[in-house]
């Protein structure tokens, strides 16, 4: 990689980390982030990503900018404009959308291939992955609209990385720089999920809490603090009714649940709650894109190692 890719590499990189860290504080705040945020950190890998491939020519920019601006229509909310009855067309629109991206991306890479002066990898590697990242939205393996653009901007801003310095063997880190980053970023993602039942089993073992029933999903929180925590109820004396874990609409509506909640805690003579934190995904996307660019893909690194 010339000194101009890996000048730009760092910015790509440099601008995911402090998109996600803003995002993860945001979230844990406020349970809100503005799609504002996706929208800039995406034009900006599209412009970037541009100004990466150019070497090559006319043929692999406009191969850039049209995978790009396929991935930057995800971060507007341009469906709204559709009127209420508008769903099943904005659906339509969309697929229609996606097998026409697809089907010219796969004619373009079946007539002149993948190549610096044809088809740039990294517009085939970021729009597997976008791809990958609105199946997974859609069957609701991710279940936030925010996390589904921050794996979306992951795609564009850094399609590949072969760099991590931890990767065990060359043949690994040949893997993990072929495969989409934002997929070594996911995989690593989910293995640092790991880490938050362990947290609270210390936690609660350290507090004298523990059972092996629930010490590692939660912890007993006093029922005066639970309007202000971002957490799920799980305690048979609120009822049934009031443990769904489905999100609310936004962080208010929360927010008044577990007033209600409380209340009734307070009616029962109830000091403390034993409650589930709210883990923003976008915070687990911010430690797997950690964990992606020190390692690669942890899963293949440790498979690789056994």
């Amino acid at each position: 990689m010339s000194e101009v890719g890996t000048a730009l590499l760092l910015v790509e990189v440099a601008l995911l980390l402090g998109g996600l860290a803003y995002a993860s504080v945001s979230d844990l705040r406020t349970r809100e982030v503005a799609d504002g945020l996706w929208q800039l950190l995406t034009v900006f890998g599209v412009v970037l990503g541009a100004v990466e491939v150019a070497p090559g020519g006319a043929w692999p920019v406009a191969i850039w900018l049209f995978v790009g601006l396929f991935a930057l229509q995800h971060m507007f909310a341009w469906d709204r404009y559709l009127g209420e009855r508008g769903q099943l067309l904005a659906d339509v629109l969309e697929g229609i959308l996606y097998a026409v991206v697809l089907l010219l991306v796969a004619y373009a890479v079946w007539r002149v291939g993948i190549g610096p002066a044809t088809v740039p990898y990294a517009a085939v590697a970021t729009l597997a992955a976008v791809v990958f990242a609105r199946a997974l939205f859609t069957v609701g393996v991710l279940y936030g609209g925010a996390d589904a653009k921050a794996l979306m901007v992951a795609a564009v801003l850094v399609p590949t990385f072969a760099f991590a310095p931890i990767t065990p063997t060359a043949a690994v880190a040949t893997l993990n720089g072929v495969l989409p980053f934002a997929v070594n970023l996911l995989m690593d993602a989910a293995l640092a999920s790991i880490a938050i039942p362990v947290a609270l089993a210390i936690r609660n073992a350290r507090r004298h809490e523990f059972s092996v029933r629930r010490g590692f999903t939660g912890y007993a929180l006093p029922v005066a603090e639970l309007p202000d925590r971002f957490v799920w109820v799980r305690d048979p004396r609120v009822g049934p009714s009031r443990r769904d874990e489905e999100a609310s609409d936004t962080a208010e509506s929360d927010r008044r649940r577990r007033i209600e909640i409380a209340d009734e805690l307070r009616r029962q003579g109830a000091d403390r709650v034993w409650v589930t934190p709210q883990i923003p995904f976008v915070v687990l996307l911010l430690a797997g894109a950690i964990l992606a660019l020190l390692a690669g893909n942890l899963v293949v690194d440790l498979l690789a190692v056994v």
